[in-house]
C-alpha cells in the first residue's frame, strides 16, 4: 500500500484487487492490462512497453498483480526487461493463488496423513514455448497435492490424462473459483466425474486442487458444494 500511495503510474492486472486502487494519488495514471485466458487480452509485449516507457522517464511505477508475481505471473519476464534496460526494481512478495485458495476452502495443501509434497502446474501453457509440454503421467505417480493454475477450461482433459496415467478415479478435486473474492465459489468433485467434461467459462479464474487433501472439508464436517456430474 505504501508503494501504491507513492506511485505515479500503476500498471494493473484484472485479478489484482481493485480496492487497492482507491489508495492511488489523484494524479496517478492507472493503466489496465488484463490478461485472461479465452478472452481478449493485453499482449505481454505491450505491458513491458508501458513499464519501460515510464521507467525510462524516471516515474515511480507499481506493476500491480494478483497472487505472487513470480509464480505464473510473468514477473520473471518483466524483471528481465527492466534489468536489461537498467531500470531499478523491487518485488513486494504476494501470496500465491494456490495457497490462498486452499486456505479459503479449508484445504491444507500438505497433511501428514495424505500429502508431503505440493506441485504447482500450469493448466494452460504458452503454445509458442520451445520446450516440452507438461507430462501429466509423471505427476500422476507422485503422492502430492497438484495445484493447477489456469486450468478451468481444460479440467476434463487434465482429469482424463491423470486417469490414463493411473491416478485413482476417486481422487478428490476441489475447484476454487475467484478465490478470496466476494464471488468466490468452492466446488468439489473427483477425477472420474471431471474426465471429459466440457469447459465452463463461468468458473474462470480458478485453481484446481487435486489429491486426498481436497476431501479435507468433508472430513471435518464442513458443508461442501459438489460440481455437477457430467
Amino acid at each position: 500500500m505504501e508503494r501504491i500511495k507513492a506511485a505515479e503510474v500503476v500498471v494493473c492486472d484484472d485479478l489484482a484487487s481493485q480496492q487497492l486502487l482507491s489508495h492511488c494519488r489523484p494524479d496517478c495514471r492507472i493503466i489496465h492490462v488484463g490478461k485472461r485466458g479465452g478472452t481478449r487480452s493485453t499482449a505481454q509485449e505491450e505491458i513491458i512497453r508501458h513499464l519501460l516507457e515510464h521507467g525510462r522517464a524516471g516515474r515511480r511505477i507499481v506493476r500491480l498483480k494478483g497472487g505472487d508475481p513470480l509464480i505464473f505471473g510473468r514477473g520473471g519476464e518483466e524483471l528481465e526487461a527492466l534489468a536489461h534496460a537498467g531500470i531499478p526494481w523491487e518485488v513486494v512478495p504476494g501470496v500465491t493463488s494456490a495457497a490462498a485458495a486452499g486456505a479459503a476452502a479449508g484445504i491444507p495443501l500438505t497433511h501428514r496423513d495424505h500429502a508431503s509434497a505440493v506441485v504447482f502446474l500450469a493448466g494452460h501453457e504458452n503454445p509458442a514455448k520451445s520446450g516440452p509440454v507438461i507430462d501429466w503421467s509423471a505427476y500422476a505417480r507422485l503422492n502430492a497435492t497438484l495445484c493447477v493454475y489456469m486450468g478451468a477450461r481444460r479440467l476434463g482433459f487434465i482429469a482424463g490424462e491423470l486417469l490414463r496415467a493411473g491416478m485413482a478415479a476417486s481422487t478428490p478435486v476441489a475447484l476454487v473459483s475467484h478465490a478470496t473474492r466476494p464471488d468466490e465459489r468452492i466446488l468439489f468433485s473427483t477425477l472420474q466425474q471431471l474426465a471429459g467434461s466440457a469447459p465452463d467459462d463461468s468458473l474462470s479464474p480458478a485453481i484446481a486442487l487435486i489429491g486426498e487433501v481436497a476431501a479435507h472439508p468433508a472430513r471435518i464436517g464442513a458443508v461442501v458444494a459438489q460440481l455437477p456430474k457430467q
